[in-house]
């Protein structure tokens, strides 16, 4: 499913103008840069949006609430995991106003740092969710699995940490972020891997940005 906005006028620009605007409108996501939902901010708004990072879901609805983000990117379901129960209960109890959804396709990849080989991982890390669905992957291989907080969280820990001995699932946007070799590309048990995401707002009807 492509985005169906009611009124949000992001689509009604073209060009020069739509980049402008674009340039100073922030998208909140819950996760690192590179993150998963990251990537379906730019793909609704455009690579030219400005994202705003969030720890957890609560603080993605207090980034767009407290205006430190004009819009949000919320996942609600995937199509291997199911609903995200903890994100409909944040719908029913906090203030934004869905305005928008967009199905984004989650392909994972397996990242090292520069110079590890397949051979050298032992260990590999990622979000429990990116885990289970790599499942044949990481069976076949046989490398250890530490679940983390986030997926491009667990990228960029192999820089922080120098870690030559392991590997993280995430996307392909989080290796080139954080200087990374792909070892595998399109490791998911399952290649039609979708997960819907809704567009949040302050206001039901949001106005275009700019």
């Amino acid at each position: 499913m492509e985005l169906t906005y009611q009124p949000d006028g992001v689509g009604f620009f073209d060009g020069a103008e739509k980049s402008r605007r674009m340039s100073s409108f922030k998208v909140a996501f819950q996760g690192e840069p590179g993150a998963y939902g990251e990537g379906a901010a730019t793909a609704v708004f455009g690579q030219d949006v400005q994202t705003v990072p969030c720890l957890t879901f609560d603080k993605v609805f207090d980034a767009v609430e407290t205006g430190l983000a004009d819009r949000a990117v919320l996942p609600i379901e995937n199509s291997l995991a199911g609903t995200i129960h903890h994100n409909y209960d944040l719908l029913l109890n906090r203030n934004l106003h869905i305005v928008g959804e967009h199905d984004f396709p989650v392909h994972h990849f397996l990242l090292a740092l520069p110079g590890v080989k397949l051979e050298d991982v032992k260990r590999v890390l990622s979000h429990p969710m990116a885990l289970a669905q790599c499942d044949d992957f990481l069976t076949r291989h046989g490398a250890v699995r530490e679940a983390t907080y986030d997926t491009a969280g667990s990228a960029k820990r192999l820089v922080e940490e120098n870690l030559r001995d392991a590997a993280a699932i995430a996307s392909s946007r989080a290796g080139k972020i954080y200087n990374l070799n792909v070892l595998a590309s399109n490791i998911e048990d399952d290649q039609k891997n979708f997960t819907r995401f809704l567009v949040l707002s302050r206001e039901p009807e949001a106005p275009p940005p700019g």
